[in-house]
């Protein structure tokens, strides 16, 4: 259990360091997705069909979750793009703002109740990028882009939903990805007329990040939190994800000393959004150890 989580927050502490990446790397957004996809979707291909973890799933599937992974796709252009016209630190603020999404677009999606105490804490968030959004007017294209990245995981994570509980892990996230990396190839070509630029292959520095960005953030992450899954409640896995933006955050600020940058708006905008988290994670326990006798009987 001890090893596991230790391994949940390695694998969390990783996803938040994929923006420092992203800001290393000089490759444009599309481009920098397009790559990634191709060497963790490559990668997976390799390692889950050697330890015999991909299975046999209908074409249907297959074709529903390659609209997810461009969806995926979608989603990670838009956030190394909020990096890129902003900084990491933006980028992560507007990340936080999926569980307001999440709450907003699942009733509407799966056809279930509104939360409105969840709806009531992402306008919270919500505000807070506002007021960053307002005081820092410099930052407005890479807010717009975070906030369109946090709507697109959004919709992959309800998405995804009706497939986890019968599709395994390894196999999910494999034709995913895949289905990511192919669709991506197929709108490349408009997207560079769209946004020309003349870096379009890798030199030797963007190709170490690059690979570090995808086996280590990607796979390695991909197996510490599927190892973690076995051992520990989705509850606690869930939790835990939710230090991703905090982890991001502070390592901006160590690694680019993104704090002396940013105006005193960003971190009251920055404070109202963890008061809102904090409290969503408090509602989160409370509703859990009222649970907890339940699923003992």
């Amino acid at each position: 259990m001890k090893k596991a989580f230790i391994q949940l927050h390695i694998a969390v502490f990783l996803a938040g360091f994929t923006g420092i990446l992203g800001r290393l790397i000089d490759l444009n957004e599309g481009l920098l997705v397009w790559y990634r996809l191709l060497i963790t979707s490559a990668t997976m291909w390799v390692l889950f069909t050697i330890t015999k973890k991909i299975k046999k799933i209908p074409v249907k599937d297959i074709l529903k979750l390659s609209g997810i992974g461009f969806l995926a796709a979608l989603h990670w252009v838009a956030f190394y793009g909020s990096i890129k016209y902003a900084n990491v630190s933006v980028a992560l603020v507007c990340f936080s703002a999926i569980g307001f999404f999440t709450t907003l677009l699942e009733p509407i999606l799966l056809r279930v109740r509104f939360k409105w105490v969840e709806v009531m804490l992402g306008l919270v968030v919500m505000t807070g990028i506002y007021l960053i959004f307002h005081f820092d007017p410099q930052y407005k294209k890479g807010i717009i882009l975070g906030i369109l990245s946090a709507v697109f995981i959004s919709i992959v994570i309800i998405l995804l939903k009706q497939f986890v509980k019968r599709i395994n892990p390894e196999t999910l996230l494999t034709y995913q990805l895949t289905g990511g990396l192919i669709t991506l190839s197929a709108v490349m070509p408009v997207y560079l007329q769209q946004f020309p630029t003349a870096y379009i292959f890798p030199d030797a520095d963007d190709w170490m990040w690059l690979l570090v960005l995808s086996w280590l953030c990607s796979v390695i992450a991909f197996q510490f939190t599927a190892y973690a899954l076995k051992r520990l409640s989705a509850f606690t896995v869930n939790l835990t994800f939710n230090m991703e933006p905090v982890y991001g955050i502070l390592l901006a600020f160590i690694v680019y000393r993104e704090n002396e940058l940013l105006s005193k708006w960003f971190f009251i905008g920055f404070a109202m959004i963890a008061a809102a988290l904090i409290i969503h994670v408090l509602m989160l326990l409370r509703e859990e150890r009222k649970n907890k006798p339940h699923a003992a009987l």
